[in-house]
């Protein structure tokens, strides 16, 4: 069985162990950047960090039991990503700087061609899509950015070559990534403009450094790290549905009380959303809201009106004069598979199929892409992404499992089971109430259904990955011999 895995960030890692594990060892893992961990090589901005505690965000199958503080740091998981794919020897199964730009279903053969950036193709028997969500940079629309004649980038490919020293910064966009690395770089730059859309709920987090002591103790007994990762794995849970009100008042009961850090009442005052917590990605800092006491911190609730060569200017007439450009605006997080050129059966573009929106059974497959499987897919994402990419790749394994043993050359989920399951899934958000309070975000699509978040537990989407109904998927007509 030939297999193309796209992507070698942690849904590429966790395939290409478990398929190791299964004896399937003809697949190649394609990566368009210089080595493994997806995000967590992009994104290397300064105070990058996991929103998860690291005693969950670790698989399963290789515990690391002394992260040196609870929530890591983009360097340290990147780290830890580099180890794993070394370790279960999967580095000599990668093609890095090498970027996937299409794929084609070839009825007739029942088979996948890749198409590389590199103008070659790959033929292979299943296709893996390995690139999540947070893959494809979003870019705002906004008149005249491209005539700024100073430094320009996005967070999520941060330009280390160039130094903030002194300069005078205007950043676009206060949510995940803002709120992680203004805080550091108005340590080093000048003035620094935050042109803030919606505001968002920042709660403080417990990630006090480990001792040596504690750390001596996780390595000397794993018990403990494995202990940890169950109470967090169990308090997240109790979370992640958003379902008692109690605890979302809470939330944002402690979220209100860290912004009265902020010494300014008028500052104070913008941050504060209007909706409630949990109507966007919940976020975790312990030094933004502090970082509005410095003088050269600047929030801007005015929106921005035009660029300039040398300045933003808002609205209300008034020019900022800036050097560099920070766009912190994130992903197109709704496109999934669709950010390739795929192309299905009877030869429809995944694009097409997708035009309200992407739509899959359980998130891995989707109908009329035979063979094709997808990981950290449509409505996907809630707790720790790690748990949830080791459950889709059990569900990946026992289709691949499927095939081999009954000898089919392909697999399809049936379309009727697939819109069922997306209708469940639209009814089950529609009951999460914060997440239908109307504020902005990246989960919707601009037909209004919320195409990226799992409305139900953990280990509820576990037991669905794990308990197949067979006859929720078409096979051809007769096995293979």
């Amino acid at each position: 069985m030939r297999i193309v895995i796209v992507g070698a960030g942690p849904s590429g890692i966790c395939a290409g162990v478990r398929l190791l594990e299964a004896g399937l060892d003809d697949f190649v893992l394609v990566e368009k950047g210089p080595g493994v961990g997806g995000t967590w090589r992009h994104n290397t901005y300064p105070g990058a960090a996991c929103d998860i505690q690291s005693a969950l965000y670790s698989f399963s199958f290789a515990p690391k039991v002394d992260w040196s503080r609870p929530y890591g740091t983009q360097p340290e998981i990147l780290r830890y990503m580099e180890e794993v794919a070394d370790r279960f020897g999967l580095l000599p199964r990668c093609r890095f700087g090498v970027e996937v730009v299409g794929a084609s279903w070839d009825e007739a053969r029942s088979s996948w061609t890749t198409r590389l950036s590199t103008g070659e193709t790959l033929e292979s028997d299943v296709l893996v899509s390995a690139i999540g969500m947070f893959n494809e940079l979003a870019y705002p629309d906004i008149p005249g950015l491209d005539s700024f004649a100073g430094t320009r980038f996005h967070s999520a490919r941060w330009d280390w070559d160039h130094d903030l020293t002194g300069e005078r910064v205007a950043v676009i966009g206060s949510a995940a990534s803002a709120v992680q690395f203004v805080p550091e770089i108005v340590e080093q730059a000048g003035p620094v403009h935050l042109y803030q859309r919606t505001a968002n709920w920042v709660l403080p987090k417990p990630d006090t450094p480990y001792t040596e002591e504690q750390l001596e103790a996780f390595r000397s007994d794993p018990a403990l790290m494995a202990a940890l990762r169950q109470e967090v794995y169990d308090r997240a849970e109790r979370t992640v549905t958003f379902s008692d009100p109690e605890m979302v008042a809470t939330n944002q009961a402690i979220a209100r009380a860290a912004i009265d850090v902020v010494e300014d009442p008028e500052t104070r005052t913008k941050l504060i959303p209007d909706h409630p917590w949990g109507c966007k990605r919940p976020l975790l800092s312990n030094n933004f809201y502090p970082a509005f006491n410095r003088p050269n911190l600047e929030l801007v609730t005015e929106p921005i009106d035009h660029v300039d060569a040398g300045g933003v200017v808002s609205t209300d007439g008034r020019r900022r004069p800036v050097d560099t450009l920070i766009l912190a605006t994130g992903f197109q997080a709704t496109r999934y598979t669709s950010a390739l050129d795929v192309t299905g059966r009877g030869g429809r573009r995944l694009d097409d199929a997708w035009r309200d929106g992407a739509a899959a059974y359980l998130g891995v497959t989707t109908a009329g892409f035979p063979n094709l499987f997808m990981l950290y897919g449509p409505n996907t994402n809630n707790g720790s992404i790690l748990t949830m990419i080791e459950a889709q790749v059990d569900h990946l394994m026992s289709h691949l499992g499927r095939l081999r043993a009954d000898g089919y050359a392909w697999v399809d989920v049936r379309p009727a089971v697939m819109e069922r399951y997306n209708d469940e899934i639209q009814a089950a958000i529609a009951g999460v109430t914060v997440w239908n309070a109307g504020c902005n975000g990246y989960y919707r699509t601009s037909s209004g259904r919320v195409v990226t978040q799992w409305p139900h537990t953990m280990s509820e989407f576990e037991r669905r990955a794990r308990s197949i109904d067979w006859d929720s998927f078409e096979y051809p007509t007769a096995a293979a011999g």
